[in-house]
């Protein structure tokens, strides 16, 4: 299941936004800050980012900087009330990938999240490996000690975060945040449950429980 990371700062666009994408298949993440979304880009959780310019903290054209010179190379559509064509030769040379002008429809910002996920880009990574596992990320299957398994779509966004972190504990909440979005409760065992189908899979010394922490892959 392919995740977005949406930095908009007002509400009621952020929820319209999240609910459609929700509503297509996708996992939704929403930030309101350029200091967030700069955190979140990082863990490399994420398969696209929709960046609004007019963040409270910062330009986003700022944080599309620090993104890209943190090496965070994922699709990157700006969402602007801007329709300037300075403002968008900007973006687009600093690293954005397409640009959404608002007020939008959702039917167009849908077809563009879209064809920029398709969009392959060079150098991409394909292959994940820790921990004895290599996870395609294109077949979305995971070959254990050499012998293929197939995932289901949650089980394969929780073990594509757990590789892409290995040996650091990861809480329950970032996993309910970057596999489920903002729409579980934190409460839920939901994380417990798809962990212990994760572990029948890729082997049950593989994921470790972090008492009062989280979860941990081995590498």
């Amino acid at each position: 299941m392919s995740r977005v990371l949406i930095v908009e700062d007002e509400e009621r666009i952020a929820s319209f936004v999240r609910k459609g994408l929700t509503a297509s298949g996708f996992t939704a993440t929403v930030v309101g800050t350029g200091g967030e979304a700069v955190d979140y880009a990082v863990t490399g959780g994420f398969d696209l980012m929709l960046l609004d310019l007019g963040l409270p903290d910062t330009d986003g054209f700022d944080v599309l900087r620090r993104v890209r010179a943190l090496g965070v190379d994922i699709p990157v559509v700006i969402l602007t009330a801007r329709d300037g064509v300075r403002d968008t030769v900007t973006g687009l040379e600093i690293g954005a990938d397409d640009y959404v002008t608002k007020p939008f429809r959702f039917e167009e910002l849908l077809a563009r999240v879209r064809l920029r996920m398709r969009t392959e880009r060079p150098g991409a990574l394909t292959v994940l490996e820790a921990g004895g596992l290599s996870l395609d990320l294109r077949t979305r299957r995971v070959s254990v000690d050499g012998s293929a398994t197939d995932l289901t779509a949650r089980e394969f966004a929780l073990l594509e975060l757990l590789m892409r972190h290995p040996g650091q504990v990861l809480t329950r909440q970032q996993m309910l945040s970057h596999v489920w979005g903002y729409d579980h409760d934190p409460g839920s065992n939901v994380v417990d449950v798809f962990v212990r189908t994760l572990r029948r899979k890729v082997g049950q010394d593989r994921i470790m429980t972090v008492r009062g922490m989280g979860y941990r892959l081995d590498g």
